[in-house]
């Protein structure tokens, strides 16, 4: 699932329901979207990563928010807030969106299920929650729709071993599909998604529920406690945004790559917030286009670096980068001008007042294995 950008600021920083938990499994905290996160833990980041690729890892989200969604008028709600066929979205089926403004910018990107007829779930970053429970109130105003943000504990599981791991916990999984979503018991809420490119389950439960079932996962030999630093390697390495740096208000979803998510009747424009915007920005075709980015050499080239066209031509910023322990080099996106967006474009980042050279490179780094049929 999506993640909100990153918050520096320590003051009044809130803590999640299974804090003690994760000093006692020992680890690291640091500022996160307003909320105190464990950054790694004693494994290390390097090893956390790779143990997600190789096994399973266990990572605690519920700084994201859970908002139910509910009554007659919940589908033509959520048409009108998100490029979303709500109406004719299957039941149990979860879908990526976004909550747009007017000039098409994303508000947020965001993750639907719908659990039956009137009921949906959406799932939204952790630093834009309030303000996309705000606006979804708004459109439901005058409608039969209920919005309910939802007080939960969030885990994800993620890694090849993820399936055996919540079946031998006793979680009924092996028919579930990628990107579906049910009601295992009254209050719970578990679907197989996940944001590292592994297979995997994001399962919210009420917090007197949580330790127990975080303890049982935890304790499976094949699983490890992961903190964000590896989350944030491993969502880079699959090529999955961060929102807050590769998308933000003044980033449009064609520009990002991401036009596959908004169905094609709804590309042309539609009843939904943005529509005759984005519409245009695809009629007439994204300035600018996210791209993979891969440094020569072992220097990571981090987000906010500056890029030049070999001759100095202004050419784009990098909105994500680091070190790709899977794929074994520094990997990084970015937004250049759509003439530079073809794979190989030869590239300079200044790091640090330093030229680094770079060429855009496809994305994902490393091969996706989180699909299950679909």
């Amino acid at each position: 699932m999506p993640e909100g950008n990153r918050v520096d600021d320590t003051a009044d920083l809130k803590s999640l329901p299974l804090n003690a938990l994760h000093e006692a499994a020992g680890a690291k905290f640091g500022p996160f979207a307003g909320w105190s996160m464990p950054l790694s833990y004693p494994l290390g980041v390097l090893k956390e990563h790779l143990h997600v690729r190789e096994q399973a890892g266990l990572f605690d989200i519920s700084h994201m928010q859970l908002i139910d969604v509910a009554g007659a008028d919940a589908a033509a709600m959520l048409s009108k807030a998100c490029p979303l066929e709500a109406a004719s979205q299957p039941t149990g089926l979860s879908k990526y969106t976004f909550a747009l403004n007017d000039r098409a910018g994303v508000i947020d990107d965001l993750i639907v299920t719908r659990l039956g007829e009137n009921r949906f779930m959406v799932v939204a970053n952790a630093s834009r929650a309030a303000v996309d429970i705000a606006r979804l109130v708004d459109f439901a105003e005058g409608l039969d729709c209920r919005v309910e943000p939802l007080e939960r504990v969030f885990l994800a599981l993620q890694g090849p071993a993820a399936e055996a791991v919540m079946t031998d916990a006793g979680f009924d999984v092996a028919d579930m599909k990628f990107m579906s979503g049910t009601e295992p018991k009254p209050g719970w809420f578990m679907s197989r998604s996940g944001y590292t490119g592994e297979d995997g389950f994001e399962i919210a439960m009420p917090v007197d529920a949580a330790t127990a079932v975080a303890q049982k996962l935890a304790a499976d030999k094949r699983v490890e406690w992961i903190g964000l630093a590896a989350r944030d390697s491993l969502r880079l390495e699959a090529g999955l945004c961060l929102y807050g740096q590769d998308l933000d208000e003044n980033t449009d979803p064609a520009s990002a790559g991401l036009q596959w998510a908004i169905p094609k009747a709804l590309r042309q424009g539609g009843g939904y917030a943005g529509a005759a915007r984005l519409a245009e920005i695809i009629a007439e075709g994204p300035a600018q286009r996210r791209v993979g980015l891969k440094a020569e050499g072992r220097q990571p080239v981090r987000a906010g670096a500056p890029l030049t066209t070999p001759d100095g031509a202004p050419a784009g910023r990098v909105t994500s980068g680091g070190f790709g322990p899977s794929a074994d080099h520094p990997v990084a996106m970015g937004y250049v001008p759509a003439a530079l967006a073809l794979p190989g474009t030869e590239l300079i980042a200044e790091v640090r007042g330093k030229p680094v050279a770079m060429h855009v490179a496809k994305l994902p780094f490393v091969q996706k294995r989180s699909s299950k049929g679909n």
